[in-house]
């Protein structure tokens, strides 16, 4: 007797998931920005393995670390005065020294532990190899309302095409806060000024800066999972609180975007595996700032019926919806509106119109079980009924068995086989006994 298949595993199933995301990251040029914070954390090895694991499937990288308690504790061993005007520190002479000692024995820990490949170890057998370089010309900030900032600099412009033959090379770049001029002066940076200039100029596919201050909330102390740039810029420059490390990286976030960078994530980097969750799943566990459209609602093609049956086919075998077979979707496929979010289908509704009746049918409405607390049922239902009364459509009827509750709250009425199309009663399954709403469309409301 053959014995059922043993149910996937919970890191096999992790695993699936991640294939379309391995996929669409090989090749692609990332750059990642983390604070000295980081790289002094017990914990910080964890991050150079998963870092190791990018570059193990082809992600490009470059690697922007900041210095910032490195160079306070230099400052502070030798009695030296730590003086910062709007959040930017003032480099005098001894600062500057303190910065150049960090920036090289963080720049040296770093590589280290990347070329690290142990046995036993999550890098065994890796061979990373890294570039450094001075890649970042500045320029002085000068003097701002009053303040000399001494040797505090910002970015002038970026060698974008050495990086990216360093990245070609398959070699991971690592970026020091620092950037030199012409004339053979050092400047000190910050981490986010050069991870947010050089992500622009190589117009990376994503720019991810790993946080200090734990994840975006909103006032509600949910996490924010997406905003498009105007939104990370309100809030940005909006009065509600939020730390000043989440407020910069908000800034950058909308600055990087303007200059063509595809995606922004802000991640919290005290989260184990915090970089692999954020990219290798299709909701992450940061927030996303991105102009492109990551959710979309739209008209069905034939290059959807594969993720339309994925969708649909636990209901079908639940009995909420009724078996479609792929030939019957692919003749169908043209009255189906979905939801995609970043490639895939989370939701779809299908609409068949009678128009000798001026009734159509709302059919094959689905939710993915991961996404059903966000309205989009309401959202298809709604699109539907526009569409409708586009078409000449004044009432809607659906067929169900499981969901007469939800149908009944959007204004569904009970109905009986009668107030059905001829054609429609005629194909009226009584074996599986479904239950029929009615609703009456209205006008939809102009917006003014």
């Amino acid at each position: 007797m053959n014995k059922k298949p043993a149910p996937p595993t919970a890191s096999l199933t992790w695993f699936r998931n991640a294939a379309p995301y391995i996929n669409a990251h090989r090749g692609r040029v990332f750059v990642l920005a983390f604070g000295g914070e980081a790289v002094a954390d017990a914990t910080f090895p964890s991050l150079v393995h998963d870092i190791g694991m990018l570059h193990a499937l082809g992600v490009r990288l470059v690697l922007v670390h900041g210095a910032r308690p490195q160079v306070e504790s230099r400052l502070k061993t030798r009695g030296a005065e730590l003086r910062y005007v709007n959040g930017l520190r003032v480099t005098d002479g001894a600062a500057l020294e303190a910065v150049k000692e960090a920036a090289g024995w963080l720049r040296v820990e770093i590589e280290a532990l990347l070329s690290m490949g142990l046995a036993n170890t999550p890098m065994s057998g890796a061979r990373v190899r890294v570039s450094s370089g001075n890649y970042v010309i500045a320029k002085p900030l000068g003097v701002r309302g009053g303040v000399d900032y001494c040797h505090t600099g910002e970015v002038r412009r970026v060698d974008a095409e050495a990086i990216r033959r360093q990245l070609e090379l398959g070699q991971v770049v690592l970026l020091s806060p620092l950037g030199y001029s012409p004339t053979g002066e050092v400047f000190n940076l910050t981490a986010e000024d050069v991870a947010t200039a050089v992500a622009g100029a190589l117009r990376a596919d994503k720019l991810v800066f790993l946080t200090e201050s734990g994840p975006l909330r909103d006032g509600r102390r949910r996490l924010i999972q997406q905003l498009k740039p105007d939104e990370a810029s309100a809030l940005a420059d909006g009065e509600r609180p939020i730390p000043d490390e989440l407020r910069l990286h908000l800034k950058s976030a909308v600055s990087a975007c303007r200059q063509q960078v595809g995606r922004v994530h802000l991640v919290d980097r005290r989260v184990d595996g915090a970089l692999l969750l954020e990219l290798y799943t299709r909701d992450g566990i940061g927030t996303l700032v991105t102009g492109e459209i990551y959710e979309r609602l739209r008209r069905a093609t034939i290059e959807d019926v594969g993720g339309v049956l994925e969708l649909i086919k636990p209901l079908e075998q639940e009995g909420v919806l009724v078996r479609r077979s792929r030939e019957q979707l692919e003749l169908e496929i043209e009255s189906f509106t979905v939801i995609e979010r970043d490639g895939m289908i989370v939701g779809c509704a299908a609409l068949f119109p009678f128009p000798d009746e001026a009734v159509a049918e709302v059919a094959c409405m689905a939710v993915h079980a991961d996404y059903r607390d966000g309205g989009r049922g309401d959202v298809l239902l709604s699109h539907l009924e526009t569409q409708a009364w586009a078409l000449g459509v004044r009432r809607l009827f659906v067929l169900t068995t499981h969901t007469a509750h939800w149908f009944r709250e959007r204004g569904f009425v009970p109905g009986d086989l009668k107030a059905l199309p001829l054609k429609r009663r005629e194909l009226y399954n009584y074996q599986r006994n479904s239950r029929i709403f009615i609703k009456v469309l209205e006008a939809p409301k102009r917006r003014r």
